[in-house]
């Protein structure tokens, strides 16, 4: 693993170098700032960026949704590039990570603004669509330099495991926060009810989007300000480690290693899934809640009962995990938002407070899940440095961004087709069908039901990363901060009685290896000053007694 660095260190010369301020709320605050700016322009273009292409540029929901689809592929394809970059990239004094996302901040809050412009509106269809396409495709590039580097560093940040769940929980809240405010606002700025119907505020020409997506924008690029001036990168890697534990990987190599990991292939594929549900659900709700409910407050209030929920549940989240794991809570999670769902499905209501009632429950889901995922990530990379000897946090981290994405591009293409397969009317000032409202409520809560229970399916038969196996990588790993080898720090761990079902409990009878592995064991603990539990010895003591 890399080097933790806490307290004065010795350079070249012999003289001290300056001490790294340990790890606080400081960080956690700075960390949730940054992932408020991440997840206020994601957020936005999520929910909004289909609507104000369809209702207000007139493009068919169709090409919008290839669009998400061709250009998450490619931006999958440009998360794992640029994660490796990253990782084979020379360490920075500032902090290699921190100062690799501020270099690419500026560009992408710029594009994020000139997504939403509306000066091409009369223009032909093919102008408008080349002009949605390469905004849209450039700001994705953009998105992945600054994404990639900033979730790369929860792993820097701190070793220590309960204080990545601490900036696991943060990270969420400060994006819960930003689609909070989006959530809450937005459709009141953006919304107004003419006639008893809801239609786009400005009508046909508006202009709402643009001043809307500059405020987003600002206040993401303050955010991402905080986070680099708050955060401190504390572990960092060793150079020469891989050179130590292994021949010095190639790019497909190390995407290879990370993805033949079957802890990466499990939260890869419950990623996949639940971002499809997630996302899905977020852009088809806004549709619902002002097209079938026919109030724009609905999908407000909405907004700030995710936001009441995520606070409800973050006092329990250490406390849980600690008891019961990460995996554990997501699994439930999972299986709670595929019931909601799929009752609301089942039940067909035509009440806006029963539905909003079954989506609080989705939000219990989502909060579940999101508030321990990006520690889950670090979880992983440990995993794979344990079974691995490698450590590679960028190219783990954009693999499961890869996941993130394609589960982007799926969720933007369903929503597409489904809006021209329920035949929604374009327009800024269109009334929907009975038929269409039926057909919309049916796609926007069945789909999403079916993806939750997916990711329930693949965390309990794939991803195999338990309590007790994060508990004994964690060990491993700080043995292996000795100074010792990967293999050395896992015999020692074995001989400590902690393994990755459990830690054997005191005076059991454990099946240890030969005398040799022991004696180099006993080496190892005289040299790290790691105890272990020596059989021989307590089975001396136990023929004394």
């Amino acid at each position: 693993m890399g080097k933790t660095h806490n307290s004065k260190s010795a350079s070249a010369d012999g003289s001290s170098t300056a001490v790294v301020r340990p790890f606080g709320w400081r960080d956690k605050i700075g960390y949730m700032c940054g992932d408020f700016g991440t997840d206020f322009m994601f957020v936005f273009a999520g929910t909004w960026f289909m609507i104000f292409y369809t209702k207000v540029m007139g493009i068919p929901g169709t090409i919008v949704g290839t669009l998400f689809l061709l250009a998450r592929v490619l931006d999958a394809v440009m998360d794992v590039t640029v994660g490796v970059v990253v990782d084979r990239s020379k360490d920075h004094p500032g902090g290699k990570f921190r100062v690799t996302m501020m270099r690419f901040t500026a560009p992408l809050v710029i594009l994020s603004f000139l997504m939403y412009q509306t000066f091409a509106i009369d223009a032909a269809m093919w102008v408008k669509i080349v002009y949605m396409s390469v905004t849209y495709v450039v700001w994705c590039f953009f998105y992945s330099c600054v994404n990639i580097p900033f979730g790369s560093l929860a792993s820097t940040i701190s070793a220590e495991a309960d204080d990545r769940t601490s900036l696991s929980t943060m990270r969420s809240m400060g994006g819960t926060i930003g689609g909070l405010i989006l959530g809450i606002v937005a459709p009141i700025v953006i919304y107004q009810k003419v006639d008893g119907h809801q239609v786009i505020r400005g009508g046909d020409g508006t202009h709402i989007f643009a001043i809307v997506a500059a405020v987003v924008s600002i206040a993401a690029f303050i955010g991402y300000l905080i986070c680099y001036f708050n955060v401190t990168e504390r572990v960092h890697p060793d150079p020469d480690q891989n050179a130590k534990e292994g021949e010095k990987r190639s790019p497909v190599h190390m995407i290879a290693n990370a993805f033949s990991s079957r802890s990466m292939l499990g939260i890869v594929a419950a990623a996949l899934c639940l971002l499809v549900a997630q996302l899905f659900s977020n852009q088809l709700m806004t549709y619902v809640y002002t097209d079938v409910f026919g109030s724009a407050a609905l999908a407000s209030i909405s907004g700030l009962l995710g936001t009441a929920v995520m606070f409800l549940v973050v006092p329990f989240v250490k406390p849980l995990t600690r008891r019961f794991g990460r995996k554990s809570i997501c699994a439930f999670a999972s299986a709670l938002g595929a019931v909601s769902m799929l009752l609301l499905f089942v039940i067909q209501t035509r009440s806006g407070i029963v539905f909003l009632v079954g989506a609080v429950f989705m939000y219990f889901a989502l909060m579940g899940f999101n508030l321990v995922i990006w520690a889950m990530i670090t979880d992983v990379i440990d995993d794979i440095e344990v079974t691995r000897d490698t450590r590679e946090e960028a190219t783990c981290f954009s693999c499961y961004s890869f996941a993130r994405k394609i589960g982007q591009a799926v969720a933007g293409e369903l929503a597409g087709l489904s809006l021209d397969w329920v035949g929604y009317q374009s327009g800024a000032t269109a009334v929907q069908s009975a038929a269409t409202k039926t057909a919309l409520y049916n796609v926007a809560t069945l789909v999403p039901g079916v993806f939750f229970l997916l990711t329930f399916v693949c965390l309990v038969i794939i991803y195999p990363l338990s309590r007790d196996r994060v508990l004994y990588n964690v060990e491993v790993l700080r043995v292996k901060r000795k100074g010792i080898t990967g293999e050395e720090a896992r015999l020692l761990v074995k001989y400590e009685g902690i393994t990755p079902t459990g830690t054997a409990p005191e005076g059991s009878t454990i099946e240890w290896p030969d005398f040799h592995e022991l004696e180099r064991a006993r080496e190892l603990s005289a040299r790290t000053g790691i105890a272990i539990r020596d059989p021989q010895a307590e089975a001396s003591t136990h023929i004394e007694q």
